[in-house]
């Protein structure tokens, strides 16, 4: 369904899934900034949904930019690896 087919809220009801128009993420896309559940008290990104996802959305690669730590990151290559995924391994620190 595009946006211009139907309306988006039935007047007096809640809006349902099937009249939101949600844009398609672009193939290309690549998450470049993202934290994962290893960013204590940040993150709630589990690593096996993550992988399905982006794997679901045909993108190349995603990045995980955990906290200070790098705890995710062999799990994390790993995962992405297999599921035919780039992993580019990063980690936010602060000076």
């Amino acid at each position: 369904m595009d946006r211009l087919s139907g309306p988006l809220t039935i007047p007096g009801h809640p809006p349902r899934l099937e009249h939101l128009w949600i844009p398609p993420v672009p193939e290309q896309f690549v998450h470049l900034h993202l934290h994962t559940q290893y960013s204590l008290l940040d993150g709630a990104n589990q690593l096996d949904p993550l992988v399905r996802q982006i794997r679901d959305f045909r993108q190349p690669a995603v990045a995980i930019t955990d906290h200070g730590n790098m705890f995710g990151a062999i799990e994390f290559y790993r995962k992405a690896k297999d599921a035919g995924i780039k992993p580019i391994i990063g980690c936010e620190a602060y000076m």
